[in-house]
């Protein structure tokens, strides 16, 4: 998804602005960003990514929720409010910021990838997420090519460790929460030129 700058805005004033448009809109402190849609393998993966953490989860009888990407994660040391693909919280959704909308405490975040986003997911927008303590994974998901990669932390540190996943045989395991996925299952439906895999 593409973000355009808008205006200078006080949270609350972003608020009402979604409400009274209907459209969902990133906060940067001040500055607000229009989020455009994304194309339908882009949805088909969100759906997918959903679907398969809700089931692994549940097979596991885990206390984990995964989130839509109908949900504000508000990142309290950068005053951001951000719209992720999927989120994942284990325990109790702790909302926060100005809005009863927002949550703040995910263990695992999901983002596809595309053209127009790849950079701001790989760069910037991963370092915002770092700064949420209780994040542990964060899986990006490549919609032009049958790749998933995850980055790991464990508990308090800061090093992160990165695994790759090419072609629809493997398995991806995702650490944070006890549960693996099928890369066959995570792009089904999805047709993909040209793919090696």
């Amino acid at each position: 998804m593409k973000a355009h700058k808008l205006s200078k805005l006080t949270v609350e004033e972003y608020i009402q602005y979604e409400i009274q448009t209907g459209q969902k809109y990133e906060y940067h402190d001040g500055i607000i960003y229009a989020l455009a849609g994304g194309s339908l393998e882009h949805a088909l993966l969100i759906g997918n990514i959903y679907s398969e953490l809700r089931n692994g989860l549940r097979k596991k009888g885990s206390n984990c929720k995964p989130i839509t990407n109908d949900a504000k994660l508000y990142i309290e040391k950068e005053n951001k409010y951000v719209y992720p693909d999927t989120m994942v919280i284990c325990g109790e959704i702790e909302k926060t910021g100005e809005t009863k909308d927002a949550v703040s405490n995910p263990t695992l975040i999901v983002e596809v990838l595309s053209k127009s986003t790849s950079e701001y997911d790989r760069g910037d927008k991963f370092y915002f997420y770092r700064q949420i303590p209780t994040l542990q994974e964060y899986v990006l998901i490549d919609q032009s090519r049958y790749v998933v990669e995850v980055f790991f932390k464990k508990g308090k540190n800061d090093l992160w460790r990165i695994s790759r996943y090419e072609g629809l045989d493997q398995m991806i395991n995702l650490q944070s929460l006890g549960i693996e996925i099928s890369m066959k299952e995570l792009y089904f439906d999805i047709k993909i030129e040209n793919a090696n895999s």
